[in-house]
């Protein structure tokens, strides 16, 4: 098989000659700051590079950014700069860039022959408005401004939608991500009914373009998303990442009350500085459901700068001798 023909068909239950050897968050900036004082050879740079020399499978992801490096954003769920929809409308002409695809048309030529998978992530509709509004405010605004949450989801849908069709013209992804953050140890961050009513809408509009371009869409959210699943799995969502064994996801649990649902990661990051037993036996816990097929087994969030790098090349073979056995 090759690596486009194995990832469909793992996340579509079929017959699969291994499972493919995947880091979808790879590793910390401090991580490998620490590898390249143990070998890791210094020239080395990006995610595609590193990965090479690995000798994990060829995936290439694109980021769409909603905003510009000139947009002063205080990215990542902090402070916010909009207030109210006055504040929104005078920043929208600073965000949602009309981006070039161009990098994405090499990978696109190995893609289309099997040589690697190209995967997208868009922001989605309970992150992009924390970004903009900042936590707090985001979190008020489900009550006092669902007129603002509305507007901003709907410019958000029209925007990906936009960004599709561009991204049409060069490269067909194979699967995509949507970075939405919305659960935590202790589950979801907002109610059923929340979700249903200022989330269910917009991705009840993009999923089918997703479909109709055959794109497999995956929500990226942190925590205990168990709660979620049979939400997502309502709008049309395929799939979840990265299923943290320390917020207590089960990954058995969630294949035996959705038989139809893809995972990718669930591998506990804590054991992989405590040597080889424990990282193998971590394998083993995983192992029925890596055989079952729909499930990708990945570190559940970027590789810590507390793991060595002899000790992540002993995680790197038994994650390959543990995906060729799922496949016996």
């Amino acid at each position: 098989m090759n690596h486009v023909e194995r990832f469909r068909a793992v996340m579509n239950f079929k017959p699969f000659d291994r499972l493919p050897w995947f880091e979808w968050a790879m590793w910390w900036d401090k991580t490998i700051a620490r590898w390249k004082t143990q070998g890791l050879p210094k020239e080395l740079k990006g995610v595609p590079q590193i990965a090479e020399y690995l000798g994990l499978d060829p995936y290439c992801q694109f980021w769409v950014s909603t905003t510009t490096a000139s947009t002063e954003a205080e990215q990542h769920h902090v402070g916010g700069m909009v207030a109210d929809e006055d504040d929104y409308i005078k920043l929208k002409p600073n965000i949602f860039p009309e981006h070039n695809f161009d990098a994405m048309i090499p990978w696109e030529k190995k893609q289309q022959k099997g040589d690697a998978v190209v995967w997208i992530t868009l922001e989605g509709f309970f992150w992009f408005p924390r970004t903009l509004l900042g936590i707090e405010r985001h979190m008020y605004s489900f009550y006092d401004q669902p007129e603002l949450l509305h507007m901003l989801n709907q410019d958000l849908t029209d925007y990906h939608i936009r960004t599709l069709k561009s991204i049409s013209k060069v490269c067909k992804p194979t699967f995509m991500t949507f970075a939405e953050d919305m659960s935590y140890n202790h589950g979801p961050m907002l109610s059923k009914d929340a979700f249903y009513e200022f989330l269910a809408p917009y991705y009840n509009q993009l999923i089918p373009v997703l479909e109709e371009m055959d794109i497999v869409p995956i929500i990226d959210t942190d925590g205990d998303v168990t709660l979620m699943v049979p939400w997502l799995l309502d709008v049309g969502i395929k799939g979840v990442l990265p299923l943290e064994r320390q917020a207590g996801v089960d990954a058995g649990k969630l294949r035996a009350d959705f038989p139809d649902l893809t995972m990718i990661g669930h591998y506990d990051k804590m054991v992989m500085n405590k040597g080889e037993q424990p990282i193998r036996d971590e394998f083993e816990r995983l192992l029925p459901a890596m055989k079952k097929g729909g499930f990708i087994p990945s570190v559940d969030h970027q590789t810590p700068p507390g793991v060595s790098l002899q000790q992540y090349h002993i995680f790197l073979r038994l994650l390959k001798e543990y995906c060729q056995k799922a496949a016996k």
